[in-house]
């Protein structure tokens, strides 16, 4: 599915509730969670009373105090209005959730009869309920499919029209509530209790209810806490400095240079650019479960990616039929379509196409000769077909010699016949291919050489995280030397072959013991152990419940190469947020060069010196650079909200991009601004 568009700033949807939201979120339980933008509203506050005193007792100055508290607390609306536009987006995604999420009724099975069913409340449902499902009614509740196989449109979670096919016993066996059944039936047993269903998770999590900070986010607060604490000692100081001049500096000129010098700019948009990221994700359709797990796919160092369907399209088809010395090409088409005629996988399909177009083999009618098909398993690794006497299997070498060498064979040279097969397996192997091998009555035909066909511009994307520092490994079933050929033609840096559940956990657990975080995607219960130990586990919503259980992300649309996306936008989250407190700091020193004079020139006159911007009055100097403060918050929170721009290259690059373009335009732009503004208030008469 493609990225679906946001909502801008000024959609009517979003910028009414956040201008309400900007007011609610005054209240100092909410304010206190962010110390900048508390210190901020309590020094506003203080202004406030002071100005209220100043009008009762007819002070001067009262028009030049009123400006400085009006846009103190306008620095301290827009803060909250970042943070509510941001929730906004997710609320208004939320909304259209709670659509899909109605008071549907359940069919519920009696425990004592299976046969019998009572209608009642989904809400009512509880875990190990079992369902009956049939076409046209809605999915109650979250749970995994026990019996059946149905037609399910999950446009409702997914915003994918197709509908998908769910079944009992696979991979693909998990349902959600809220999505409908269209054709057959399935029994589905509940895994979920009410307000506990993965929509409810949803939405609580797009619309940042209960989004917890992350470290990375904590420690950024604790330093700019610090930094405001630095700041607090700073300004309390200056009255002492200014009293051994001779003279006083007016509160509302130390409030006016403590809140433009303390980091309000970064302040204001931390937690704006948090939510951002996880919105981000969900437009993707990716539903990250914490805030966490965005910024640690952002920090990730190895990245493990499935061949099948990640890497490779999937669908290996059927290019070459090899066969061994003495029997012709011919034969072994004839043997390979007849075990196939049964097998409904794309490789079945793609050796009965083959063996037609390229000998003329036309199927014939098995049912007329009574053919029992063999299904494949994975104990046997085999699958075939028996018919009059005639006892044909197709599967991979080594399982196919184990089942010649086990038979009463009727072949005399088994031996020399297994070294001819593997000869050929091994050329099939190292050209990247899949052999898989035929036999007949206990004789070893040859090799159908299946190829999986690595996906159009993947290599690229490979190199460019390499470029990152982000290290691929390729997982799959394949053998070393199928991995290699793969591996090489993919430009992956590393792959695990024939590769097991406990393979998976142990490479995890390997990169992790060297200080590194590692991200994986998987959809089948066997993936959950994994998922659950790595970093950044991504399920996906076709997979069973006990791997989206695990993960710490779903995939909607269950496109593993998702992954690197997730990747993508993690950086870029990590990346917006350094990008903007390194601007916010560059702010805070050109607004020193607009501040410091203003207020010591009286006392200072060498400090003109330090008036390069030439403002006008030390007033407008001061009114200039609170108004600044404010309005610079206004104008990043579309770049807070969307992100800046990501680019695959190094942390050292990244760095010098950060200081080049937010250091030193954190630098210039305050200079321009103050000027402009400067020049207005002046035109104006305001200071």
């Amino acid at each position: 599915m493609s990225q679906s568009k946001p909502a801008g700033v000024l959609d009517a949807r979003i910028l009414g509730p956040a201008c309400r939201g900007a007011f609610v979120k005054l209240d100092p339980r909410i304010l206190s969670k962010n110390p900048v933008m508390f210190v901020v509203a309590v020094v506003s506050a203080l202004c406030t009373v002071l100005f209220l005193r100043d009008l009762v007792t007819g002070a001067p100055g009262l028009g030049f105090s009123l400006q400085i508290v009006l846009w103190l607390w306008f620095t301290l609306l827009f803060a909250n209005f970042a943070e509510s536009v941001a929730e906004g987006r997710g609320k208004a995604q939320a909304a259209s959730l709670r659509q899909t999420r109605s008071d549907t009724s359940a069919k519920r099975l009696d425990a004592a009869d299976s046969r019998q069913w009572h209608e009642v409340a989904g809400e009512s449902l509880k875990v190990g309920d079992i369902v009956l499902v049939e076409a046209g009614d809605i999915i109650p509740s979250d749970g995994e499919v026990i019996e059946g196989v149905a037609s399910v449109n999950e446009a409702a979670i997914t915003g994918e029209s197709a509908p998908v096919i769910r079944e009992s016993g696979g991979d693909r066996s998990a349902v959600t509530g809220g999505t409908q059944v269209l054709s057959d039936w399935i029994k589905v047993r509940i895994s979920a209790a009410a307000g506990s269903t993965f929509i409810d998770r949803m939405i609580s999590l797009v619309e940042g209810a209960e989004r917890q900070k992350t470290p990375n986010e904590i420690a950024l607060n604790v330093l700019l806490a610090g930094l405001t604490l630095i700041f607090v000692l700073a300004t309390v100081t200056i009255p002492a400095f200014a009293a051994y001049a001779g003279g006083a500096v007016p509160v509302i000129v130390l409030v006016a240079l403590f809140v433009t010098l303390i980091p309000t700019t970064i302040g204001a948009l931390v937690s704006a650019i948090g939510i951002a990221g996880m919105d981000r994700l969900v437009r993707f359709n990716v539903l990250a479960m914490s805030g966490r797990a965005v910024e640690a796919a952002g920090d990730v160092d190895t990245l493990l990616l499935d061949k099948t369907g990640t890497i490779t399209l999937g669908n290996r088809q059927a290019t070459e039929f090899r066969p061994v010395p003495g029997v012709t090409d011919r034969d072994l088409a004839d043997a390979a379509q007849l075990a196939s005629l049964a097998d409904e996988t794309p490789e079945g399909r793609s050796i009965v196409v083959l063996a037609k177009e390229n000998y003329g083999i036309r199927a014939r009618d098995m049912q007329g000769l009574g053919a029992t098909f063999v299904p494949f398993t994975a104990q046997s690794r085999m699958s075939g077909v028996d018919f009059d006497g005639t006892s044909i299997r197709k599967g991979s070498v080594d399982a196919v010699l184990r089942h010649v060498q086990a038979a009463d064979s009727a072949d005399g040279n088994v031996a020399t016949k297994a070294r001819e097969i593997r000869a050929i397996a091994d050329e099939v192997a190292k050209a990247g291919g899949t052999p898989l091998v035929v036999v007949r009555n206990g004789q070893l035909l040859g090799v159908i050489y299946l190829k999986d066909i690595v996906k159009g511009g993947i290599r690229e994307r490979f190199a460019e995280l390499r470029q990152m520092g982000i290290r691929t490994v390729m997982i799959t079933g394949d053998n070393p030397m199928t991995a290699a050929a793969i591996a090489a033609e993919a430009g992956v840096d590393d792959f695990l072959a024939e590769a097991t559940p406990e393979h998976k956990l142990d490479l995890i657990r390997a990169e992790q013991a060297k200080g590194k975080l590692v991200a994986m995607c998987g959809d089948g219960t066997n993936d959950a152990p994994a998922l659950a130990q790595a970093d950044v586990g991504v399920a996906m919503n076709t997979g069973t419940v006990a791997a989206r259980e695990a993960g710490n992300m779903v995939d909607l649309d269950s496109d593993p190469t998702k992954l690197i996306e997730i990747v993508g936008i993690g950086k870029q989250l990590l990346m917006t947020r350094g990008a903007l407190t390194t601007f916010s700091i560059s702010n805070d020193v050109a607004k020193y060069f607009a501040i410091v004079p203003a207020m010591f020139t009286g006392l200072y006159p060498s400090l003109q010196a330090l008036n390069v911007m030439g403002l006008a009055t030390p007033q407008s100097a001061i009114l200039s650079a609170i108004i600044f403060n404010a309005l610079i918050i206004v104008v990043l929170i579309p770049l807070a909200l969307k992100g800046v721009a990501y680019k695959a290259i190094g942390a050292n690059a990244l760095l010098r991009r950060n200081l080049l373009i937010y250091g030193l335009g954190g630098l210039v732009v305050p200079f321009v601004g103050i000027k402009l503004i400067d020049v207005t208030v002046t035109a104006l008469g305001l200071a």
